[in-house]
C-alpha cells in the first residue's frame, strides 16, 4: 500500500535538532573538506518507497549527461517526478530546511533552488560513472547566487560492496582519495562546494544488468552582493591516468566551459544538450 504522502514526516527535525552541536563539530573538523554522512536521515518508509518508485532509465523524459566526464541521467521537471519523490525534495527545499542546514554548515542565509538546476533525480546505469570533479561556482540563471551546500541523498537498497559506486572524496590537490561513500539506501552525504571540493565515482557502476545508483542530489546557494566568479564543472584526471585520458578529460573540460558561457548567456537548458547527446550517440 503506498504512503499517504499527506500523513507521513518526511524529516524528524527533533531529532536531527537536538544532534546539531556534535554534528556542527563534525562537519566543519572534517577532511578533506567541510562534510558529513549521516544514515538514516529521512522517515525509513519514505526511503523505502522512494527507492521502489524511482523512475526506471526507460521511463518518461531523462536528461542525458553523457560524455567524457560522465555517464549518468537526471530528471528535474516536476511533471515528470514521482509524488514521493517531490514530497522529499520539498521538504529538503523548504524554509525550516534549510535553516536547519545553514546551522549545520555554519553558511548563514542559504537558498534553495526550487528550479533543481542540475539537481533532481539522478541515475546511473551498469558501466555509468561521474569523474572526479568541483562543481559548477554560480547558479546559470541567478547571477548572484553563488553554489555553497550539496545534499545528496541515495536510494539504494540492497546495495552491495563490489557494485562500486562509492562516492569518493579527494584531497584538495588531487593527490589521493581521502574517503570513500558507499551510497546505501537513506544514507545522506552533505558536503562544501568550494573550488577545490573535488569529489565523484570515477569508476564505472559494477551492478548486475537492471540494478541502478539512484539518488536525489539538491544544491543550495547565497545570494552575493557582487556577482560570483562563474566556473563550470572543473572534471580532473586521477593520478593513475594515461596521457591519452588526461587529454581527453582536458578537451571535454573546455567544451563544457563553452557550453555553459553560452548558457549563461543565451539561456540554453540542458535538455538542449542532452538532445544533441542522443543524436550522437545513436
Amino acid at each position: 500500500m503506498p504512503l499517504s504522502i499527506a500523513d507521513v514526516q518526511v524529516f524528524d527535525y527533533e531529532k536531527w535538532t537536538l544532534r546539531l552541536p556534535m554534528l556542527k563539530a563534525q562537519y566543519a573538523s572534517a577532511h578533506p573538506f567541510a562534510h558529513i554522512v549521516l544514515d538514516d536521515f529521512i522517515s525509513a518508509d519514505v526511503a523505502k518507497e522512494a527507492h521502489d518508485r524511482f523512475p526506471k532509465p526507460d521511463s518518461g523524459e531523462w536528461i542525458q549527461y553523457k560524455h567524457v566526464n560522465e555517464k549518468k541521467l537526471g530528471k528535474r521537471d516536476r511533471t515528470s517526478i514521482p509524488a514521493i519523490h517531490l514530497a522529499i525534495i520539498d521538504t529538503l527545499n523548504s524554509r525550516r530546511f534549510v535553516e536547519w542546514l545553514s546551522e549545520l554548515t555554519g553558511i548563514s542565509h542559504l537558498i534553495a533552488d526550487p528550479s533543481l538546476e542540475g539537481g533532481g533525480l539522478h541515475q546511473i546505469e551498469r558501466g555509468g560513472f561521474l569523474n572526479i570533479h568541483a562543481d559548477f561556482t554560480a547558479h546559470q540563471y541567478q547571477k548572484n547566487w553563488a553554489r555553497r551546500v550539496n545534499v545528496l541523498l541515495y536510494l539504494n537498497d540492497n546495495w552491495e560492496e563490489d557494485y562500486g559506486g562509492h562516492l569518493e572524496l579527494w584531497a584538495r590537490d588531487m593527490s589521493q582519495c581521502e574517503k570513500k561513500i558507499l551510497p546505501v539506501l537513506n544514507r545522506c552525504v552533505i558536503f562544501n562546494t568550494d573550488f577545490d571540493s573535488y569529489h565523484g565515482h570515477p569508476h564505472p557502476l559494477n551492478t548486475p544488468e537492471g540494478v541502478t545508483r539512484k539518488s536525489i542530489a539538491l544544491y543550495y546557494f547565497t545570494e552575493e552582493r557582487a556577482t560570483p566568479k562563474a566556473r563550470a564543472t572543473d572534471y580532473r584526471p586521477l593520478p593513475t591516468d594515461s596521457i591519452g585520458k588526461r587529454f581527453a578529460i582536458f578537451l571535454d573540460n573546455i567544451a563544457l566551459r563553452t557550453y555553459d558561457f553560452l548558457k549563461r548567456q543565451f539561456g540554453f537548458d540542458d535538455r538542449f544538450i542532452s538532445n544533441l547527446l542522443k543524436l550522437f550517440s545513436k
